[in-house]
């Protein structure tokens, strides 16, 4: 049987581009946000200075250096023993960041294959079984299974009609808890939901 396949996006679900953005905007303006101040607004537009933002965002060693989101190593590493996994990125708008996220990816998931790796302009084309990505306008483009990762500019999406997880321990208890029925299941009954595993439940943040 075909391995399922997971398509993973980078930016705030493996790379914690959050806190880069309130880093250097700190170190480039002095001015210390809070991730608090930040929760509910466009990236963009969540900070004083907005302009900054868009300049980090093409300025070299911006998605290098940034911090690995935690937990994330660890549950990859082991759903990539169970899944077909892909890291799906669209990356094509800043040009500097294909190598430094290839880098990146080579240092903290040197598990993961250059096969295993798509940086694409728009995530339309991409086809898989579930899609996790923290930004809705890519999610309601794939045909899968949508899982929200919470990040701060949408914690205040509650009724996107996709399951919300909030950090990297509830996608591996999700995965690894289907994983167990999968292979408990002799004669599975068939899904009644749009999900292609067993549903399991997940709180949405309030």
């Amino acid at each position: 049987m075909a391995k399922k396949r997971i398509l993973i996006d980078m930016d705030h679900v493996m790379a914690d581009i959050t806190s880069q953005f309130i880093l250097w905007y700190q170190n480039a303006t002095g001015t210390e946000i809070s991730r608090e101040e930040l929760l509910g607004k466009p990236e963009d537009l969540a900070f004083p200075q907005p302009r900054l933002i868009r300049e980090f965002l093409h300025t070299p060693g911006f998605f290098r250096t940034a911090q690995v989101m935690p937990g994330s190593q660890s549950v990859i590493k082991e759903l990539n023993q169970l899944y077909e996994i892909f890291i799906v990125s669209a990356a094509m708008e800043f040009p500097q960041s294909l190598s430094e996220k290839q880098e990146w990816l080579l240092q903290h998931f040197p598990f993961i294959h250059w096969q295993q790796i798509i940086f694409c302009g728009s995530k339309k084309p991409i086809s898989g079984d579930v899609m996790i990505d923290d930004h809705v306008k890519n999610l309601s483009l794939f045909n899968g299974e949508k899982l929200l990762f919470t990040a701060t500019h949408n914690v205040d999406m509650h009724d996107t009609g996709y399951r919300r997880v909030n950090n990297w321990q509830e996608v591996g208890d999700l995965f690894m808890l289907r994983n167990v029925h999968s292979n408990q299941s002799v004669n599975p009954e068939p899904d009644k939901t749009d999900s292609i595993f067993a549903p399991v439940e997940i709180a949405n943040v309030q």
